[in-house]
């Protein structure tokens, strides 16, 4: 009898996760705001996350590789949903940091997520797989920050007990849908020191060093956009005499998350056959690079649109596309550190762009700050063609 595939239940709690991230992430910058902080303080603010991220992503990977994904996964959901609650009722600056500290310090899940997609499915199924991240977010990108818009208008506490609540249930998910899945053994014992060189060597790897680089590129564009824009999008665009709110960011965040769900709940399978993986990841590049030129100088909604659907397009068919590259680039026993590498690449561009952004942004250099974005795709394209 045909074993019951996994992954409609990693698809669900995924989508819970990115629920719960999607309803804070338009927020959290007013929401700082609010309690006094600056544009720079926003940007160390996400950049503290990412700090907690970079700590904890590697040994998080290199740990579901040894005891097994269900475990990890929970520990990661019980500590957002925690740093959710703090921040929740946090009434001074400091505890919004703490909230994100203690998030960032647990922030396992999409790795272990992806490697968890990894060990469920063959290679050559592994792109259309890791696609359902893609509807994933690009339904959560659809529905929390509209979520978000409209619970903020009453006060802006009640989306973020909302996310708390939908942490919860992704918590009850994992525990009672997900089955747990046997590590695959190995023959190496990989103590810190050997992970450490073991990152160092998948570096030099000549078929894997290059897609690391290129996902670093990718995530620092990505970074870029997201810990920037809503305070852009405050100081460029007004709706109704008024600047853009909390209500608008969320509004704009859910059409590029429509855009996504169409992408990756359609279209990314006959992409892959059509293009390729490497060339959906160049298409990818080209794409964002674009969307963030127009960003750099466009003052009207309706360019808005255009640029968010492109830069929404682009990272659609890139991400998947890429971190499937990835993992068939990389033997199985090793999958969770691979993937705990990509996330300490994420966390590093995640440190450095939302302190740039943030004082970029402070200082009224919006088209700088879009500039730098479209820099970094047009890099991350030239280093495949390059390759």
């Amino acid at each position: 009898m045909k074993k019951k595939s996994p992954l409609l239940s990693i698809f669900l709690i995924v989508l819970v996760d990115v629920l719960g991230l999607t309803i804070i992430l338009p927020l959290l910058p007013f929401y700082a705001e609010s309690l006094g902080a600056t544009a720079a303080v926003v940007g160390l603010l996400v950049s503290t996350y990412a700090v907690c991220q970079l700590i904890a992503g590697p040994p998080l990977g290199h740990l579901s590789d040894r005891i097994g994904r269900r475990p990890v996964l929970l520990v990661s959901q019980i500590g957002t949903c925690i740093g959710f609650l703090i921040l929740g009722f946090a009434q001074t600056l400091w505890l919004v940091f703490l909230a994100r500290i203690i998030d960032g310090l647990t922030a396992g899940n999409l790795t272990v997520a992806q490697a968890y997609i990894a060990d469920v499915t063959e290679p050559e199924n592994r792109a259309k797989a890791f696609g359902l991240i893609g509807i994933a977010f690009g339904v959560g990108f659809l529905v929390g920050p509209g979520i978000s818009g409209y619970l903020a208008q009453y006060n802006n506490t009640y989306p973020i007990f909302a996310a708390a609540a939908l942490s919860f249930t992704s918590i009850m998910c994992t525990y009672f849908l997900l089955p747990s899945v046997v590590p695959h053994s190995h023959a190496e014992v990989e103590s810190g020191g050997s992970r450490w060189g073991a990152m160092t060597a998948s570096f030099k790897d000549k078929h894997l060093g290059p897609l690391l680089w290129q996902f670093f590129a990718f995530t620092f564009a990505f970074a870029t956009f997201f810990s920037g824009f809503a305070l852009y999008a405050e100081r460029r665009f007004m709706r109704n005499g008024m600047p853009f709110g909390p209500k608008d960011v969320g509004y704009l965040f859910a059409f590029s998350g429509l855009i996504g769900a169409l992408i990756q709940g359609g279209m990314m399978g006959r992409l892959v056959k059509m293009f390729g993986e490497s060339k959906l990841v160049q298409i990818g590049f080209v794409s964002m690079a674009i969307s963030f030129a127009l960003l750099a100088g466009i003052h009207g909604i309706p360019l808005l649109l255009v640029a968010i659907g492109l830069l929404t397009f682009g990272s659609a068919v890139l991400r998947p596309s890429l971190t499937s590259l990835i993992t068939t680039r990389t033997a199985r026993h090793r999958q969770g550190m691979v993937l705990g590498i990509t996330q300490t690449l994420m966390s590093i561009a995640q440190i450095i762009s939302p302190v740039i952004a943030g004082f970029l942004i402070q200082g009224q250099l919006l088209a700088v700050w879009a500039i730098a974005g479209s820099v970094f795709c047009a890099a991350g394209w030239a280093f495949i063609v390059i390759l």
